[in-house]
């Protein structure tokens, strides 16, 4: 009786193909820059989407799993609609989310933390409480940066652009029924 090989491990870029839904085309990614150029949140990423591409082509997994750039893409979808090559980045960027929580790496807990606390304010209020969700973050991961964030906050509130308490919306019966359509659907997976 012939024994096949072990299977050869899949590389880093084969893994994230394989969890991204559909096509994700990232193989096509060309390095031109367009989707970072494109993106609204660039300017707060550590690395632009195509740095990202790179770092998963060269294996480098703690690089893109602590990177912050994933949990800032705001999926607006403007960096696909722009990218020459149709590489789906949106798609790609909520793979990384869903690996980097799986990841070994502490540092990927600060997306996935600011992610659920977004989650619980929607299911609480219907809506995000802008305040309350940075607070919290700010205090639990980048205490270093709060007084800084805390003088945008006063000039946000002396502007009415930030409310100190979390307001809820009308007909949260409604969408507590669809959120919780939405997690058996999910559970179904």
């Amino acid at each position: 009786m012939t024994t096949l090989p072990p299977p050869e491990p899949r590389s880093f870029l084969e893994e994230v193909q394989a969890a991204t839904p559909g096509d994700s085309r990232l193989l096509m990614c060309i390095q031109c820059g367009t989707c970072g150029g494109s993106c609204p949140s660039a300017k707060d990423m550590d690395h632009s989407p195509r740095h990202i591409f790179a770092l998963i082509r060269a294996e480098m997994r703690e690089e893109v799993f602590t990177s912050n750039t994933p949990w800032y893409c705001v999926s607006c979808y403007y960096c696909m609609a722009r990218c020459p090559q149709d590489v789906h980045i949106t798609d790609i960027m909520y793979t990384l989310k869903n690996m980097s929580i799986d990841s070994e790496f502490e540092e990927a807990k600060n997306g996935s933390d600011l992610a659920h606390a977004f989650a619980h304010n929607v299911d609480t209020y219907g809506r995000s409480f802008e305040f309350g969700l940075a607070t919290r973050h700010y205090l639990r991961h980048q205490t270093s940066t709060l007084l800084k964030k805390a003088q945008m906050g006063i000039g946000m509130l002396m502007k009415g652009r930030l409310e100190l308490t979390p307001d809820k919306i009308e007909g949260m019966d409604q969408l507590k029924t669809i959120l919780k359509k939405a997690k058996e659907l999910e559970a179904e997976r």
